[in-house]
């Protein structure tokens, strides 16, 4: 069974787990991984994600807010050995969940063309791809998705 906590971005297990996601994007992103690590620091993150099973980290999610209606999903990642389980959807539905409590209209994310189960999974959980939008914009390998969820 899974479980999800709430907690931020000081958690030891949420930490642990985008060290692993840093380690996959590094070899996943080649040359591009400095320009796409900048816009991923954790430090101050409010609204993360772990999921357990069996008292053991196998996935985290983290939003932060972008606009006055709109957080912007990062950090979501499922270790190789614990994927096929539907564990990133249900950290997705938990953050979306959180977001609408929050009182947030919408979530935004920026995935990558190097990462083909991410770009599954956000279709297949009612996102829609928009214009790559702020730093992403002109970039290439970036592909940007939206829900509107309230």
């Amino acid at each position: 069974m899974i479980s999800i906590i709430r907690t931020d971005s000081d958690n030891l297990h949420f930490q642990e787990l985008v060290k692993e996601l840093d380690k996959d994007l590094a070899i996943r992103d080649g040359d591009d991984h400095a320009f796409y690590a900048q816009f991923n620091k954790t430090a101050t993150l409010k609204y993360c994600i772990v999921a357990y099973k069996d008292n053991e980290p196998v996935g985290n999610g983290a939003m932060r807010q972008l606009a006055d209606d709109t957080l912007e999903v990062k950090r979501m990642y499922v270790p190789p050995s614990q994927r096929g389980q539907h564990i990133a959807s249900m950290i997705l539905a938990e953050l979306e969940k959180w977001a609408k409590e929050l009182g947030f209209k919408k979530c935004v994310l920026e995935t990558g063309h190097n990462q083909p189960e991410a770009l599954k999974m956000y279709d297949k959980s009612g996102y829609r791809r928009i214009p790559n939008y702020g730093q992403y914009a002109d970039v290439y390998n970036s592909v940007c998705f939206e829900k509107e969820i309230g």
